[in-house]
């Protein structure tokens, strides 16, 4: 009898959320209410029942502070819509993004992640990213930056199994690296600073795998191009960090590329001390490498 209340127990109550080892750069600065009367009043009045039964889920879930249990599959189906209608004024997605960045700091936003498992509405979205007006592209990168809250959220971002869309084979990590590449290079510093703090969670991430290598290579490229516009100390801190994991992380292309393009790792001495620590390290990693030509990503 009291095996059965424990299993009883651990089945009511499951474990707590892991929280990642290394803390990520997340943005709590957010209101949910705030967030969410700003959507309504640029959605307008939904005429349609699914569409006010989704809204007053996605309230529970995010206002209220519900579980993810006061989700139907209506909820991911409206999001979705509301992601790829065309005839919405972009206001409408950048502020239902933003509400969606308040829930991604939720335990449980993963079993949301999950309900789009089939339609990808989500990624297919984010995989658009430059196509977007500026506002939805930082809102965007906003969500993305924190799903990596929990270890659960982002590691959904890391997923590498693939699907077909419009003749392109995308998953979610490639979709996460186009994320983080975009808003580093974009010219909006709003957005950089995004860009930054993904490619510090990205480079935080104790991930092992083929696929992780050569996207280590294709981050790399883009903190390389981001440092000859001569960044702020906190930025070019993230930006060091980052790229000091990479080098571990694809120990011959990283380098190599470094040595390639530039800039030198020496050109940024004498900033802060916690970058010259930095600096020194990959210093230290290149004359210790010996180099290939590397893959150069397309």
């Amino acid at each position: 009898m009291a095996d059965a209340e424990k299993l009883l127990e651990a089945i009511e109550e499951p474990v707590a959320e892991e929280k990642p080892k290394e803390p990520p750069i997340v943005f709590r600065d957010l209101n949910p209410k705030a967030e969410y009367d700003s959507l309504c009043r640029n959605l307008g009045e939904r005429n349609i029942p699914e569409d006010r039964q989704a809204l007053s889920e996605i309230k529970e879930y995010t206002v209220k502070d519900e579980g993810a249990w006061a989700l139907s599959d209506e909820t991911i189906h409206f999001i979705g819509k509301l992601l790829h209608d065309k005839e919405l004024k972009p206001g409408v997605r950048s502020k239902l993004l933003r509400l969606l960045a308040c829930a991604a700091l939720k335990d449980d936003i993963i079993l949301l992640l999950h309900q789009d498992r089939k339609e990808h509405q989500l990624m297919n979205y984010a995989h658009d990213m430059e196509l977007h007006s500026h506002e939805e592209q930082e809102a965007l990168a906003l969500f993305i930056c924190n799903l990596f809250e929990t270890t659960s959220s982002s590691e959904w971002l890391l997923y590498i199994s693939e699907w077909n869309r419009e003749g392109l084979q995308l998953s979610n990590v490639r979709v996460t690296t186009k994320v983080a590449v975009t808003a580093l290079l974009s010219n909006m510093p709003t957005l950089q600073e995004k860009g930054t703090a993904l490619m510090h969670n990205l480079a935080t991430k104790e991930v092992k795998s083929a696929v992780f290598d050569d996207i280590a290579t294709e981050l790399s490229m883009a903190i390389l191009q981001f440092l000859t516009s001569n960044p702020k100390e906190e930025w070019l801190f993230r930006a060091m960090k980052a790229l000091l994991r990479f080098c571990q992380i694809s120990y011959n292309d990283v380098p190599a590329l470094i040595k390639m393009i530039g800039p030198e790792p020496a050109k940024f001495k004498g900033v802060s001390d916690r970058i010259d620590e930095i600096v020194d390290q990959i210093t230290f990693k290149l004359e210790t490498t010996h180099y290939r030509q590397p893959e150069v990503p397309a």
